[in-house]
């Protein structure tokens, strides 16, 4: 299991090199552009993927709780949750476009770096056994998300979400 924390955490050092390149590398025109197959400028997008991370930061107190009930309920839960797809979609489209005012490009690396170190403080002190208790997820909500989700899949799940997002900006990956 060590490996796969490992692995985790070499994704979030990946990902926070990737956006620490990407902000310093944007010019404000670049982050004002619209990106590529979403309604979200190039600023706006880069929150979001930042946001992946601080949802699996809520998500983990979640997973601990519903994956200790009764299978039923927390499919019952996921079925609330995936009927809610389309107030979810609002919200997160305007969330991410709002917050991005705050968390722009001068406060935006900062709140990942915090983010990042939370996550692997909580990832550090998970044992093989937490890792593998699993919940059933919303799967209409994210196309990373699964019908059913172990803690390692949560922890592993934002990293997916930015790397998918990060082929969508419309301007140059900067090189290492």
């Amino acid at each position: 299991m060590e490996l796969i924390k490992e692995e985790i955490l070499a994704g979030y050092g990946k990902a926070r090199d990737d956006l620490d390149r990407w902000l310093a590398a944007a010019t404000a025109e670049e982050l004002r552009r619209k990106s590529n197959g979403t309604k979200w400028t190039n600023e706006e997008l880069l929150f979001h993927m930042v946001f992946g991370y601080m949802v699996v930061r809520a998500l983990l107190p979640l997973v601990h709780l519903v994956s200790r009930l009764p299978a039923p309920i927390g499919k019952a839960f996921a079925a609330l949750l995936n009927a809610g797809t389309r107030p979810f979609d609002v919200i997160n489209y305007w969330g991410s476009r709002s917050a991005a005012v705050y968390f722009n490009r001068r406060r935006m690396a900062r709140k990942f770096e915090k983010t990042i170190y939370a996550l692997t403080r909580s990832l550090e002190r998970e044992s093989t056994a937490s890792l593998s208790r699993s919940m059933p997820f919303p799967d209409r909500w994210d196309p990373f998300f699964a019908p059913s989700m172990t803690l390692k899949d949560v922890y592993a799940y934002s990293t997916k979400h930015f790397d998918f997002h990060g082929r969508q900006l419309s301007m140059e990956r900067p090189h290492q």
